[in-house]
């Protein structure tokens, strides 16, 4: 069976993501951190990790980014989440009389509008949102609740005081399938992802950018992260439509070579579908 490892409790949207990608009989492996995602798969102790990457109202995933070049994966599939973030608490309290609030800080993000609101509450960072259905539910000494999926109001048998209380309903959160190896399917509809570190000459960033353009190659994201050890100077990550293997994009790469250091193949993968949570 396949075995697949994302950061967090049971419950957690990346879990749910999981499954949406490989299906329910998958056998999962919760982890703290990204990073113990990653090296789990680098150690061959799961076949794959789930990582976000991207969230469409809170940004860009930045630890994700910079593991992806440190652990050099693979990336071999994509997929999209509609998250519906849930106030849930082991009893049904009033709004008024929850005295802490716990999550993940994304989702502390995510629903920062409706948080505001509750002003005789303390708004406490965790590491996970489903993590953060367990502290609240093991917290006796106070009225709290927890900021979490519905999947993790069951699995935890907590009530849900307010669901969708996220800043807007449009509130979707990319992921990325990783692995050791390169997948060695030829995706329907390919999309590709590469990094590359540019040379100090005038114009470079525009430069590389244009070999792209040149070649009519769609660019769908680009990002920037700093090179730990060379303060200031950065690595940057593109997206964009197409495999690797295609003709002009090898092209694309090839001109790509003249303006950077090096440059780093990330994977083509099919472009990520629209799930619910």
């Amino acid at each position: 069976m396949i075995k697949v490892a994302f950061q967090g409790e049971s419950g957690a949207f990346s879990e749910i993501a999981s499954k949406k990608m490989f299906g329910d009989k998958i056998i999962v492996s919760p982890s703290f951190s990204f990073e113990e995602v990653f090296l789990k798969v680098k150690n061959g102790d799961v076949n794959f990790g789930i990582i976000p990457i991207e969230n469409s109202l809170y940004g860009s995933v930045f630890e994700t980014y910079d593991l992806l070049l440190k652990y050099s994966m693979n990336i071999v599939g994509e997929l999209n989440l509609q998250i519906n973030h849930n106030l849930i608490a082991k009893k049904n309290y009033k709004l008024s009389e929850i005295r802490k609030v716990y999550s993940h800080p994304q989702a502390l993000g995510q629903c920062s509008e409706f948080l505001k609101k509750m002003k005789n509450a303390e708004v406490v960072p965790t590491y996970d949102t489903a993590g953060s259905a367990l502290i609240s539910l093991n917290n006796n000494a106070e009225p709290t609740a927890a900021i979490a999926s519905k999947n993790a109001s069951k699995i935890y048998k907590l009530k849900i005081l307010k669901s969708d209380i996220q800043n807007n309903k449009e509130n979707y959160t990319r992921f990325y399938a990783i692995s050791k190896n390169k997948s060695k399917k030829n995706p329907e509809h390919p999309k590709s992802s590469i990094c590359f570190e540019l040379k100090n000459i005038p114009g470079a960033l525009f430069k590389a950018l244009s070999v792209f353009a040149l070649k009519e190659i769609n660019l769908l994201k680009i990002e920037s992260r700093p090179i730990p050890h060379k303060p200031f100077q950065y690595i940057f990550y593109i997206d964009f439509s197409g495999a690797l293997y295609d003709y002009k994009i090898k092209q694309a790469v090839k001109h790509l070579t003249e303006f950077s250091l090096s440059i780093k193949m990330l994977g083509t993968y099919e472009t990520g579908k629209i799930f619910i949570s």
